[in-house]
């Protein structure tokens, strides 16, 4: 029989020690081998209201913790106006949500519906950090296999405890792998997208120099191109910056690429080198002496890959674009030496960009979902 540990309490993170308490969690109970932790700058940063997030909702950090006081679970507890809009309902949001148990979870949504009630909100979803085209997620199956940046990891008994919490999955998806890449020819994989350019067609290269407007033209595309998604919300200047933080040092340049059709930004995808293993090492921290120990190795980490984010403006799909940027992304990949590719979750409403992978030899990794709960 299980130990009767008392009942759970959530209380805000108002200390340091809090602090440490949130970060030390999930490192405590996770796999070191599997569970990529988030940067633990980004926390802090929830933490004391010190970001582009602020402009569009509070965020509050909570842990849950058992009778004797060992802390059980943590969550974010928050909102964002934007994704109210795209629900269609004042939503509670929560975030970096990890537990021991099903109590402790339990726990947090109780905490989290009584905020909503007293703030006028219908709808908890979750887990997302702070917002689902962010990251977050929780798998669903493939958990013998390590997680990677930009993408969960949880243990099995994850997705039972969030239904019995009341909620239900919705935008189920998969992360994918393509393993084996330096034995493709991208000729053979992508015969649509080998040759000449089509007319008009212009291919470009990411460069360290002079990124940040790079990555300005890159959000010009990305914002259109996902709009139409069911969860996805408006990134905004301020927020890429954030999130691309330290991208020049690391940016591979082959593996950056943009189309242009008559001068026109109109397709893209952006590949990085899989610092998983690093994030992993450090627990999610970034202090100086880290930042030089990876500028140093960074080199170790040119054999396997992930693929963030790519997509075509609607105005040009249809035109082949993307197969044309396949083809050249999987010959930079076979030319770097890059081993595998792992992908950030795709709807299983996408087949189509499922089906890019699949050439490639690849598989579904992850079953991953969100969760929500519609409050009477």
């Amino acid at each position: 029989m299980a130990e009767d540990r008392g009942p759970v309490t959530v209380t805000p993170v108002r200390t340091e020690q809090d602090l440490r308490d949130f970060v030390d969690l999930p490192l405590r109970c996770h796999p070191r081998d599997r569970y990529v932790p988030l940067w633990q700058d980004s926390i802090r940063r929830w933490w004391t209201g010190d970001g582009p997030h602020t402009a569009h909702g509070a965020v509050e950090l909570v842990l849950a913790r058992d009778g004797t006081g060992a802390v059980v679970g943590r969550s974010t507890v928050h909102s964002d106006d934007r994704m109210d809009a795209r629900i269609g309902a004042r939503t509670q949001l929560l975030g970096a949500t990890e537990f021991t148990g099903a109590d402790a979870l339990a726990g947090l949504t109780a905490y989290a519906e009584e905020r909503a009630r007293a703030d006028g909100r219908t709808v908890l979803l979750g887990p997302v950090s702070l917002l689902p085209n962010q990251t977050g997620g929780v798998i669903t199956s493939g958990f013998a296999e390590r997680g990677f940046v930009d993408s969960p990891w949880n243990p099995e008994h994850y997705p039972a405890a969030w239904e019995a919490a009341g909620f239900a999955p919705v935008w189920p998806a998969a992360t994918w792998i393509c393993e084996d890449l330096t034995a493709l020819d991208a000729d053979a994989v992508f015969p649509r997208g080998a040759g000449d350019l089509p007319e008009g067609v212009a291919l470009h290269h990411g460069r360290r120099r002079g990124l940040s407007r790079q990555l300005g033209i890159l959000r010009g595309m990305l914002n259109p191109s996902f709009a139409q998604l069911p969860y996805y919300t408006e990134i905004s200047e301020e927020e890429l910056a954030v999130a691309t933080d330290g991208l020049a040092w690391l940016l591979d340049e082959r593996l950056l690429l943009w189309l242009t059709v008559e001068g026109e930004p109109s397709a893209f995808v952006l590949v990085v080198p899989d610092l998983s293993g690093f994030v992993m090492s450090t627990g999610g921290r970034m202090a100086r002496r880290d930042q030089l120990r990876l500028l140093l190795t960074r080199r170790r980490y040119r054999d396997e890959a992930v693929l963030i984010i790519k997509g075509t403006v609607p105005a040009a799909q249809g035109r082949g674009l993307m197969s044309v940027l396949s083809h050249r992304l999987l010959a930079n990949l076979v030319d770097g030496g890059y081993r595998s590719l792992r992908v950030t979750f795709i709807g299983e409403d996408n087949p189509a960009s499922a089906a890019q992978f699949a050439a490639m030899g690849g598989r579904p990794l992850h079953g991953v979902t969100f969760y929500r709960k519609d409050l009477a």
